[in-house]
């Protein structure tokens, strides 16, 4: 499980670094080539879209940060995770729970699901 817990890190740390060389660094530890991400908003492919889509989303949440809600699920090569989007010193804005596919030890496929969006978000 913890394999899995630190994969979930680096994925929760791409969507919050703000420098891009180490942003693409981390893409390319923590997702395959191929890989793929798909939620009601957004979708992307490959490492290239993955930094393009996260770095759209800094750019419409400035300051905000990303944090793990609850525990790493995992099953096999599949494992689900709860998250928020907060703004410094505020509530969360965007609450998800995305589900994942694992191949080597990487994101293969991630699957978001939308808990909590505010009007005017999307």
């Amino acid at each position: 499980m913890s394999d899995f817990s630190d994969l979930v890190d680096r994925y929760i740390a791409i969507w919050n670094e703000t420098d891009t060389g180490r942003r693409r660094e981390l893409i390319a530890r923590t997702w395959t080539e191929g890989a793929s991400y798909l939620d009601p908003m957004m979708k992307s492919d490959g490492h290239a879209g993955i930094d393009a889509m996260i770095a759209a989303v800094q750019e419409k949440f400035p300051g905000h940060r990303f944090s793990l809600t609850g525990k790493v699920d995992a099953y096999q090569d599949r494992v689900r995770f709860s998250w928020a989007l907060v703004p410094k010193g505020g509530d969360a804005l965007v609450k998800g729970t995305d589900f994942a596919v694992v191949d080597g030890g990487r994101l293969q496929q991630v699957t978001g699901f939308l808990d909590q969006v505010p009007a005017g978000a999307a």
